[in-house]
C-alpha cells in the first residue's frame, strides 16, 4: 500500500528519511486543474517518465508550453504521447529540438502519421510573430526521426521501465499507457472514451488493476446525451439553417472529431435529396492528406467501418467537397463549412466566423470541448458582442449551438471504468478546477470505505507516494523443473535486469539472457633455475595429490591436486596453468609462493636417497618429530611398543597412541592437554589434505 501526500511545486526536494528509493513523485507540468498542455512528470527508483507534451490552445508563444523549467529534461528516460491532439502533442518539436532531452519518445503508428500533418497545419494557421513561434516546419521534420512507434499491447522496456498501451477510443491511434517500474504499475489514460462511435472502438479495460491511475476529468460529473439525441440536434440545427438560406460554420480541427461529423453529414445528406444542391465544405489544406491517413489505418477502426470498407470506402464522401482556402470559396447562398481550428482562435474558422457572425440567419455549431480562454468558449454563453480578429467589435446575431461530440469520458464512463479497475490511488488531471472538484467529491463518495486515495493536484504541485520495496527472484529453466522442499537451498546464478531478478543454472544463462558462460584459462611463468626434483619434493610435503603429467613425456610436469599443472619449460622458469576458479586460484597462488621461496633460499643439494624416500620412511621421520615435540612440551616421554608414547607429568602417567591419537589417563585435564597438543603437532607435520571438490 502506498502513502500519498501533496507537496509544494515541483519535484526538486530530497525524500524523507532514508526512503528515497521507495518514493514516487508525480507532478503535472500541465493539465493540472486545467484543460490544455497535458504533461505529467513521474519519477520512481531513479527512473523518469514524461506523459504527453502538449500546448495550451488559448495561449501563444512560451506561455502555451507546460512548465518545463520545473524539471531537468536530460533526466527523462521515456516520453509517452497518447494521441495527436495539440493539447497533448504540440510542444513535442520544441521539447525534442530545443531542450536537453536525450531520452526516447514513443507513440502509436497512426498518432505519428497524423502528428506530422496536424503540427504542419498548426504552424501554417498560427498567426503569431516570429519571436513567439515555438518551432517551425524543420523542427517538426527533425522530431519525426526521433519518434519511435509502439503497437497496441506490445511490451517494450527502456532502462528498467516496462510499458505497453491499450486502445483509448477518443481519436484514431489514441492510447492509454501502462507503465511498470519495479513491480509498481501506473496507468495514464490520456483522453479516452468508453463509447463506440461511428468509426472508433471504445477504450479497453486493462486486465489488471494498476497501483496508480492518472485519469482525465474533462467532463467532471456531467453526463452526455445519448448519441442519437446529439446527432438529431446536430442535423436539425443544420437543416433548419440551410433551409432558411443561412450558412453553418462548424469549427473543428482537421483530424479527430471532424471525420466523425463528416460521416454523420454525408449520411444525412444522402437520406435527404432536397439538400443535395446545398454544398458541404471540408475546409482544410490537409483535407486530402487527412483522408489518406484515415484510409491507411482503416483496420484500427471499429467493425462497422471495416465492414463498410469491404463494400466501398466510407471516407470517399459523396456530398462533401474540400476547400483549401477562403480565396477559393464562393460565398453565395446557403452552405455548410467545417473549418479548423476548433477554438476559433485563428485560421479559416475565425475568418468565416468574423464574416458571418452578424447575420441572424447563420449558425455556428460548437461540436467539441471548448477550452477556457478560447473564442469558442466565449460564444457558448452568447454575448451580445464579440471582438473580431482585427480588434473591432461586432454584434453577435448568429445562432450558437453547443452539441458536444467530444470523445471524452463523462461521469458514468469514468465511474464505471474506475469501478472495474479499483486502483488504490487515483490522480485527476485534464479538467477545469470546478468540474474536477465536483468529480473528486463524487468519487470519494463512490469509493467510501475502500481506502482509495483520490487527489487533484494543480500544475507543479507534486503528489508523493511511498511503496514498500520487496525484492523477489524467480527460478527459471531447469531450476524450476523441480519444486524445492521446505528449507531446501536452491543454488544458481542470480541475474538482475532492470528491476527483475532471476535465478538460473549456469547452463541456462545463454537461453534466457544475452549473457553466456566462459572458462578462463590462466598461465603464468615463474623464474626458477633449480632442480625440478626440489619442486616435486616440496609439493609432496604440502599437497596430498601431486601426480606426474603424461601429456608431454619429454617435458617434466606435475599436476597438483588435479587442478594446477606445473611444467619445466625452460632452464630459467617454470610455467603454471589452470582453469580459473576460487580453489584453483588458491592452489596456484600457494605453488607460486613456494617456487619463489625456493629461489630465495638459494640452491640446495638434495640427496637422492632423501628424494626417493618411501612413504614408510617418511612416516618414521614424522613419528620422530612428534616424539621430539612432545618431549619439549611435557618432559619425560618414553617410546613403547606399537607406536605408544608413555608420558609422565608430576606423578600422573598417560598413554598416547601415536597413530590414532587416543589418550588413556586418570587426570582429565592432563588427558585433554595431551590430546590437543598431539592434534596440533599432527597438523603441522602431516601433509595438508584438500578435497578435490
Amino acid at each position: 500500500m502506498a502513502s500519498v501526500a501533496t507537496a509544494p511545486p515541483a519535484g526538486k526536494r530530497p525524500a524523507s528519511g532514508g526512503r528515497e528509493g521507495d518514493q514516487m513523485v508525480i507532478t503535472p507540468l500541465g493539465a493540472g486543474s486545467e484543460v490544455g498542455r497535458s504533461c505529467v512528470h513521474m519519477t520512481f527508483k531513479g527512473r523518469t517518465v514524461l506523459f504527453d507534451c502538449g500546448i495550451h490552445p488559448a495561449y501563444s508563444g512560451m506561455a502555451a508550453l507546460p512548465y518545463f523549467d520545473e524539471i531537468d529534461p536530460s533526466a527523462i528516460d521515456v516520453l509517452l504521447v497518447t494521441h495527436f491532439h495539440l493539447d497533448h502533442a504540440a510542444s513535442l518539436p520544441y521539447f525534442l529540438e530545443k531542450t536537453t532531452f536525450k531520452g526516447r519518445v514513443f507513440m502509436t503508428h497512426a498518432t505519428k502519421a497524423i502528428y506530422r500533418l496536424l503540427l504542419s497545419d498548426y504552424v501554417k494557421v498560427s498567426k503569431v510573430s516570429v519571436e513567439d513561434m515555438l518551432f517551425d516546419e524543420q523542427d517538426i521534420i527533425r522530431s519525426m526521426d526521433k519518434i519511435e512507434v509502439i503497437d497496441f499491447h506490445q511490451t517494450l522496456e527502456v532502462n528498467g521501465i516496462r510499458f505497453w498501451c491499450y486502445t483509448a477510443g477518443h481519436v484514431l491511434g489514441a492510447a492509454m499507457f501502462m507503465v511498470d517500474i519495479a513491480g509498481v504499475r501506473i496507468l495514464y489514460t490520456g483522453d479516452y472514451s468508453r463509447e463506440e462511435d461511428r468509426h472508433l472502438k471504445a477504450a479497453e479495460i486493462p486486465q489488471f488493476s494498476p497501483d496508480i491511475c492518472i485519469i482525465e476529468s474533462t467532463y467532471g460529473v456531467q453526463q452526455h446525451q445519448p448519441r442519437h439525441v446529439r446527432e438529431k440536434r446536430f442535423t436539425d440545427a443544420i437543416h433548419n439553417t440551410v433551409s432558411q438560406g443561412g450558412r453553418v460554420l462548424i469549427p473543428a480541427f482537421a483530424l479527430g472529431r471532424a471525420q466523425e461529423l463528416l460521416l454523420i453529414l454525408d449520411e444525412y445528406w444522402s437520406n435527404h435529396p432536397e439538400l443535395h444542391k446545398i454544398p458541404i465544405y471540408y475546409a482544410s489544406p490537409l483535407a486530402k492528406k487527412c483522408m489518406a491517413v484515415y484510409q491507411t489505418y482503416i483496420n484500427s477502426m471499429n467493425e462497422r467501418i471495416r465492414n463498410q470498407f469491404a463494400q466501398s470506402n466510407p471516407f470517399h464522401f459523396k456530398h462533401i467537397e474540400p476547400l483549401n482556402s477562403i480565396d477559393n470559396f464562393h460565398d453565395v447562398g446557403p452552405s455548410v463549412v467545417m473549418a479548423s481550428p476548433g477554438g476559433l482562435q485563428s485560421g479559416l474558422s475565425r475568418q468565416l466566423f468574423d464574416k458571418w457572425c452578424t447575420d441572424k440567419k447563420n449558425t455556428c455549431v460548437i461540436p467539441g470541448y471548448a477550452v477556457e480562454g478560447s473564442l469558442a468558449k466565449t460564444i457558448i454563453n452568447e454575448p451580445r458582442e464579440v471582438t473580431l480578429a482585427n480588434g473591432l467589435t461586432a454584434a453577435l446575431h448568429m445562432q450558437i449551438f453547443y452539441i458536444s461530440f467530444s470523445a471524452h469520458a463523462d461521469f458514468p464512463q469514468t465511474s464505471g471504468f474506475l469501478d472495474e479497475l479499483r486502483p488504490p490511488n487515483i490522480i485527476l488531471v485534464h479538467g477545469e478546477a470546478n468540474e474536477m472538484g465536483r468529480l473528486k467529491q463524487k468519487l470519494i463518495t463512490q469509493f467510501d470505505g475502500t481506502n482509495t486515495k483520490i487527489v487533484s493536484p494543480k500544475n507543479c504541485q507534486s503528489v508523493e507516494m511511498y511503496f514498500s520495496s520487496e525484492k523477489m527472484a524467480k527460478t527459471i529453466g531447469r531450476l524450476a523443473e523441480k519444486v524445492p522442499e521446505v528449507e531446501e537451498k536452491v543454488s544458481g546464478l542470480l541475474v538482475k535486469k532492470g528491476f527483475t531478478y532471476q535465478i538460473m543454472a549456469p547452463e541456462d544463462l545463454r537461453v534466457y539472457t544475452q549473457l553466456s558462460t566462459a572458462n578462463i584459462t590462466q598461465r603464468i611463468a615463474v623464474p626458477y633455475s633449480g632442480s625440478f626434483e626440489v619442486i616435486k619434493y616440496r609439493l609432496k610435503q604440502i599437497y596430498e595429490s601431486v601426480e606426474p603429467s603424461t601429456e608431454e613425456p619429454d617435458v617434466p610436469a606435475l599436476i597438483v591436486h588435479e587442478r594446477v599443472t606445473i611444467r619445466l619449460d625452460s632452464e630459467s622458469y617454470v610455467t603454471l596453468q589452470w582453469s580459473s576458479d576460487p580453489i584453483s586460484d588458491m592452489v596456484s597462488d600457494s605453488v607460486v609462493a613456494m617456487v619463489l621461496n625456493i629461489g630465495r633460499e638459494g640452491p640446495k643439494v638434495v640427496p637422492v636417497e632423501v628424494a626417493a624416500k618411501t612413504e614408510e620412511e617418511t612416516e618414521k621421520v614424522a613419528r620422530k618429530v612428534v616424539h621430539a615435540l612432545m618431549v619439549s612440551l611435557f618432559g619425560e616421554v618414553k617410546v613403547a611398543e606399537e607406536g605408544m608414547l608413555i608420558i609422565s607429568v608430576d606423578g600422573d602417567v598417560a598413554r598416547l597412541d601415536g597413530r590414532s591419537g587416543d589418550v588413556e589417563c586418570e587426570n582429565a585435564a592432563l588427558k585433554e592437554r595431551i590430546k590437543t597438543a598431539f592434534r596440533r603437532i599432527q597438523g603441522a607435520v602431516r601433509p595438508i589434505r584438500l578435497s578435490a571438490s
